[in-house]
């Protein structure tokens, strides 16, 4: 039985009051930025105000999905009471503002993104189909036997499996960046891996099951002096980081609205136009036409090339609608106090006997991934549910990583700027509740 700690060694700093105040930030570059008030902010999230066990709810599951502003619910809400018709091509009032909301929707994530133009946007159901759909047009129309792909240790399965069911088909090989103990990718062993067989390097911007933020810019530098192309899985980037992709340099950049305060069931994958132009359709069907008929067919234009069906037009509108809503605040300030969440996080992690931090990168997003001796993560995800705490457990799909970490799966905090250091230790204190119980 673990001996319970003292509120002064669990708790170092009394912040309660100030948890949901306006107080002063710090960038990551040490510029001063404005305060947050984590107060209004958590007025914007209808689902924060409730009780989960007859406890107050500690949402703590961000990485899996992120929760929804009432401007998010609203703008989908007012699609379909106000303007609910299919999109493009239409003969009516109703389809003319449709196809304009989501058309601006489709502008509005391509300025976010910083990409060169709303043809480079491609509206897809999530991360997992924006790679698929690399892999299956560019892939299968550019590689060939003996080619290689380089993925790293640190992938979601959304960023293996694809690229497997590729290699099969065409008979690429499968290469993999190692990391070293702190979780970070061994930047020199990729080095080693770049040939001038190598077609694409597929890598995540920040790993879902450690947090590691991956040096982007440096793995574009190094693929394109090869001749490769990347492919970036920007799904736990997006809620956290400015993503620039002209600044990254990438390829291909695949993102889900989901995970960043916005709808499940649309997403966007940015692709270079010359990429693009020459890739050949993913899907078959209704919009990416330009002409149909028996004797062939003739395709339409980007970005609708790759767009076939009706589209997720209310889900592409609340998406741009959470980009709006993030772009109220200094990003910088955002981010900021994520970075205070999660090292308030490690710092109480340290009192705490029995428990190991899966994951630390120096570069590292508000991801705190553990172990506690004696309990198997299910369990810890099971008692913490009882206290009104949502984490997450399991693999966290990234089986291949936690085999090569030698452990099952772990328990999963993850952060977001509605998030509160008073939740953090409401956290901790449940943890401690169990390991005196039960460890």
């Amino acid at each position: 039985m673990t001996p319970s700690l003292t509120k002064e060694s669990l708790i170092k700093e009394s912040v309660t009051k100030e948890s949901t105040a306006a107080y002063s930030l710090e960038a990551a570059d040490g510029s001063k930025v404005e305060p947050l008030d984590i107060d209004r902010i958590r007025r914007d999230f209808p689902i924060l105000h409730q009780q989960v066990n007859g406890k107050p709810l500690v949402y703590l599951d961000n990485a899996a999905t992120s929760q929804k502003p009432a401007v998010v619910i609203e703008s989908m809400n007012r699609y379909y009471r106000e303007y609910n018709s299919n999109v493009h091509r239409g003969a009516h009032s109703l389809s003319d503002k449709a196809t304009a909301a989501f058309e601006a929707a489709r502008l509005h994530i391509a300025q976010y993104l910083n990409a060169s133009g709303r043809e480079e946007i491609i509206w897809v159901r999530g991360t997992t189909e924006a790679i698929n759909l690399v892999a299956q047009s560019y892939g299968r129309s550019q590689l060939q036997t003996g080619d290689e792909i380089i993925l790293s240790q640190l992938e979601h399965h959304s960023n293996i499996v694809p690229w497997q069911l590729l290699a099969e088909q065409v008979g690429a090989v499968i290469k993999v960046i190692p990391i070293n103990e702190k979780a970070e990718l061994d930047m020199a062993a990729y080095r080693q891996l770049l040939t001038d067989r190598t077609k694409i390097v597929a890598v995540n911007h920040v790993s879902n099951a450690t947090g590691t933020i991956n040096p982007i810019i440096e793995i574009s530098r190094l693929a394109h002096a090869t001749g490769a192309v990347v492919v970036v899985d920007g799904a736990q980037a997006l809620p956290h980081l400015i993503v620039d992709v002209k600044a990254l340099d990438c390829d291909f950049y695949a993102c889900s609205g989901h995970k960043a305060f916005g709808p499940t069931g649309i997403g966007a994958l940015y692709g270079k136009r010359e990429l693009l132009e020459k890739m050949p359709p993913y899907q078959g069907g209704g919009e990416m036409i330009e002409r149909v008929s028996f004797s062939g067919t003739t395709f339409n234009q980007l970005p609708f090339k790759f767009e076939a069906g009706t589209p997720a037009i209310a889900e592409a509108i609340g998406f741009a609608e959470a980009v709006r809503y993030l772009e109220q605040f200094d990003r910088k300030a955002l981010q900021a106090h994520e970075d205070r969440l999660l090292a308030r996080a490690m710092e109480l992690a340290d009192a705490v006997p029995g428990l190991s931090v899966i994951g630390q990168a120096q570069q590292k997003a508000s991801v705190f991934s553990f172990l506690v001796d004696g309990l198997h993560p299910s369990d810890m995800g099971t008692l913490l549910d009882q206290q009104g705490i949502a984490v997450r457990t399991g693999h966290h799909c990234t089986q291949p990583l936690m085999d090569y970490l030698g452990i099952p799966g772990t328990s999963r905090a993850s952060f977001a700027f509605y998030n509160t250091l008073e939740e953090v230790e409401k956290f901790f204190a449940a943890l401690q509740k169990i390991i005196r119980l039960f460890a």
